[in-house]
């Protein structure tokens, strides 16, 4: 068997040993990458809006799934994002701690700001550091909303989707098909990385 690599035929490698850019932004596991990030921060687009506006699929459907779309559920008209699940969700050690803030003003817009920033980051591939920081956070504390979780006594999908969140920050995900690349390049970003 031959050491020697063929053009067509490279060795594999770890991703980072080859350093920060070492997806490359034509490689299948950078768009597969990218798509994971965009595909994320859709994720949390969709929740910003559809708490904003009542849109009938997880806000603005009554008990008997009646919907009530721009309805009194909305943020826009009102109605409280977090006071549904953390009221009557919450469970485990941190229960009375989450139901005393359920529906809180400040709860509120820290999670709806929350949703909307982390969102548009990871769609448009910037501020990746702090979307991955703040979109892992969130779903560490909706994951520490009911415990242990109903499926697996510790891991769940909140906890995987955080990890994820820093995977794609970790490899640059917001290079390929993103704004990442030009981002890292304005001034307040090169003075501040963690703005990266």
């Amino acid at each position: 068997m031959s050491t020697i690599a063929h053009r067509d035929q490279q060795p594999d490698a770890p991703l980072a040993a080859a350093g920060p850019d070492a997806t490359g932004s034509g490689t299948p596991a950078a768009r597969a990458l990218a798509l994971l990030r965009i595909g994320f921060g859709l994720t949390f687009l969709w929740a910003f809006l559809d708490k904003l506006l009542a849109l009938g699929f997880a806000t603005g459907r009554g008990p008997e799934g009646e919907v009530d779309r721009f309805g009194d559920a909305a943020w826009l008209n009102g109605g409280s994002p977090t006071e549904g699940f953390l009221t009557f969700g919450a469970d485990g050690p941190f229960a009375d701690f989450y139901q005393g803030i359920a529906g809180a003003a400040w709860a509120d817009l820290l999670f709806m700001v929350g949703l909307l920033a982390i969102g548009t980051a990871l769609t448009l591939g910037v501020a990746m550091r702090l979307a991955a920081a703040s979109g892992a956070l969130l779903y560490v504390l909706m994951w520490s909303v009911a415990l242990p979780p109903a499926n697996n006594p510790v891991l769940d999908d909140h906890l995987l989707g955080g990890l994820t969140l820093v995977v794609l920050a970790a490899f640059h995900a917001g290079d390929t098909w993103g704004l990442g690349r030009r981002w890292r390049h304005v001034l307040l970003v090169r003075r501040l990385p963690v703005l990266r």
